[in-house]
């Protein structure tokens, strides 16, 4: 996927991609949460609309931050797995969790 960037600026062009409302709750869920399928992703707390949903984990397979494989037919049902670049939004996500407990009041669910 080519993405159109606003600005020269690697954080600028981070949030060109990552900077929306669901984009890294995906990833969190990915990552921390072992959601991989649609299902696990539409299970989550957030209440995610499925069509932003089905959009935003066809954006990230695109950017190549989820890995796409089916793991059923008839109907075709896909699993989604972070690859190393995904994996790579880790120490950042654990850093907003970080800031988020410390100074927005925010608790990781048990």
């Amino acid at each position: 996927m080519t993405t159109a960037h606003r600005s020269r600026c690697p954080i600028a062009r981070c949030l060109d991609i990552l900077g929306d409302k669901w984009t890294l709750v995906i990833m969190r869920d990915a990552l921390f949460f072992n959601c991989r399928t649609f299902a696990d992703f539409s299970a989550s707390g957030e209440n995610i609309p499925t069509n932003i949903l089905s959009t935003r984990l066809k954006k990230l397979v695109e950017l190549g931050l989820l890995e796409k494989t089916p793991y059923q037919d008839k109907p075709t049902r896909y699993e989604y797995q972070p690859t190393a670049s995904g994996r790579e939004l880790r120490p950042i996500l654990r850093a907003m969790r970080v800031f988020g407990e410390k100074h927005l009041g925010g608790r990781v669910p048990p």
